[in-house]
């Protein structure tokens, strides 16, 4: 029997107490997991942002419509090879006004040459450019809305009020992540048009295709000094860029989500301490004899600190056992079909595995200090008096 064969088999001397704290820690486990591959998997939406696509803001913020004059100076712009103009409708389902859906107006030909990753049968796509009134929504958006071509939809206006109907012409699906599924696309016209004299004309931003993605920064540049004499002078960045500062927009949630799981790895080792320091009041007799057959006051710290990390160890394994079939199974399919939109990829992080392995082997190991560091301070007749 070697030491360390020694310490794991002190883990399961009391099987049904151990198995316990295995269970609650794992538990404790896949909720980090869970919510660090939320931070992860909303941090993605960035990354999956074309290369070749800029977009541009009012520079005081993103809610402040542009002048849609602007679209003429902005694709007369030097390096610029397709543009257009999109503004967020904020739409609800009358049927079920608590169920967030992104809702965009566009114009229809000029957005999906821009966004070319969007796919529409062409029967679709024409019927789309030709009725006033068609929307389009994604494959994702119309399975939870169990919509259909050829359905008529009323959108209760929030920033446009009002009732719209629409007339749901096409089911788009994405060739690529860099656009979501989840969404009701249609007629910037058709609401413009029925606007208040003083709200019409006005765009939400612009997106723009570079030729050559290596200069997008500098058509950005360009782009921002035209307009710096205009009274609405505007902010250009690339798309990751402009998605990270939406998402910025909801930094008070992650920075909740990070306090959570701060608390979660305390009550980690609270659960641990717990156990090891019950175990080790039990066997307080036995590391006293232990002592008195040679053993030194480190051999009983090592048999103590080991049994706590190899508990963790064993938390942490099953903990990622479960996480993994949990979020890359069901989990993800059901979020990336009904959120794109934020959560275009949502997929447990290799490396969030790997540190939540390590913090539960470290966490185990933090858990037994203080038992063990009581238990190598007895005197081995003090400890074979105590009695367990």
């Amino acid at each position: 029997m070697t030491l360390v064969g020694f310490a794991a088999r002190n883990a399961f001397r009391n099987s049904g107490r151990t198995a316990l704290t295995v269970l609650g820690v794992a538990v404790a486990i896949v909720a980090f997991v869970l919510l660090r591959t939320v931070v992860y998997s909303w941090n993605i939406a960035g990354e999956v942002a074309a290369k070749d696509r800029i977009a541009t803001r009012h520079k005081v913020s993103f809610v402040i419509a542009l002048p849609k004059r602007y679209m003429t100076t902005i694709r007369e712009t030097k390096g610029v090879t397709a543009a257009t103009w999109m503004n967020w409708f904020g739409g609800k389902d009358p049927r079920n006004p608590d169920a967030f859906f992104a809702n965009f107006l566009v114009d229809p030909k000029t957005f999906l040459e821009v966004y070319d990753e969007v796919q529409l049968p062409e029967d679709q796509k024409q019927k789309w450019f030709e009725d006033r009134q068609g929307a389009i929504v994604g494959s994702s958006l119309a399975k939870a809305l169990n919509l259909k071509v050829g359905d008529r939809f009323t959108l209760g206006g929030t920033i446009f009020p009002g009732d719209w109907p629409l007339n749901i012409v096409g089911i788009y699906t994405a060739s690529r992540k860099s656009f979501d599924q989840s969404s009701m696309i249609f007629h910037w016209d058709y609401v413009n048009e029925q606007l208040p004299e003083q709200r019409r004309d006005q765009i939400g931003w612009v997106v723009s295709r570079v030729d050559d993605a290596g200069q997008g920064a500098d058509v950005a540049t360009r782009i921002d000094k035209v307009f710096d004499q205009y009274d609405h002078q505007t902010l250009t960045m690339s798309e990751r860029a402009m998605n990270l500062s939406f998402l910025g927009m909801f930094s008070a949630i992650l920075k909740a989500i990070d306090v959570v799981s701060v608390i979660i790895l305390l009550i980690l080792v609270m659960i641990l301490a717990n156990t090891i320091a019950m175990g080790v009041r039990e066997r307080t007799t036995e590391y006293g004899a232990l002592r008195a057959l040679g053993f030194s006051p480190g051999h009983v710290r090592f048999f103590i600190i080991g049994e706590s990390t190899f508990v963790g160890l064993c938390a942490g394994l099953l903990g990622v056992g479960l996480a993994v079939p949990l979020v890359n199974g069901g989990m993800s399919r059901f979020i990336e079909e009904n959120m794109g939109g934020m959560f275009p990829y949502f997929r447990i992080d290799s490396g969030t595995v790997v540190l939540a392995l390590a913090l539960a082997t470290a966490l185990g190991f933090l858990a037994g200090l203080v038992p063990a560091a009581q238990a190598g301070k007895l005197s081995v007749v003090d400890a074979l008096r105590r009695i367990a």
